[in-house]
């Protein structure tokens, strides 16, 4: 679904902008960065770990880890904030790409 919704967004913003595709490279490192995989999300203080929820991936990385490695902190709450995440990122994807999906043939 998140992978879904940023393609949208970045489909129907490339159209317009066609500097898009440049920017699309470092979008990804950074969000790399912001998903807990090389680090543990509980290294990062208690307010700071809400706003990492945010991060669509955080809960399924946290889910992994909890699977495959036997961590003894279940993913709880974050995969439910993931998944809020990811679910309003698709409709906003969806949203806009079909409001801007009727001016895509005046701009290509």
């Amino acid at each position: 679904m998140t992978a879904l919704g940023v393609g949208l967004w970045l489909s129907a913003l490339n159209v317009r902008y066609r500097d898009v595709m440049y920017t699309v490279p470092f979008l990804t490192q950074f969000w790399f960065f912001a998903t807990p995989v090389v680090y543990s999300a509980t290294t990062v203080h208690q307010p700071l770990q809400t706003l990492l929820g945010l991060n669509p991936m955080a809960g399924v990385v946290r889910g992994f880890r909890w699977a495959l490695l036997g961590t003894t902190t279940a993913p709880g709450p974050i995969i439910l904030v993931s998944s809020v995440a990811s679910l309003l990122i698709l409709a906003g994807g969806v949203f806009y790409f079909r409001r801007m999906e009727r001016t895509f043939a005046d701009l290509v």
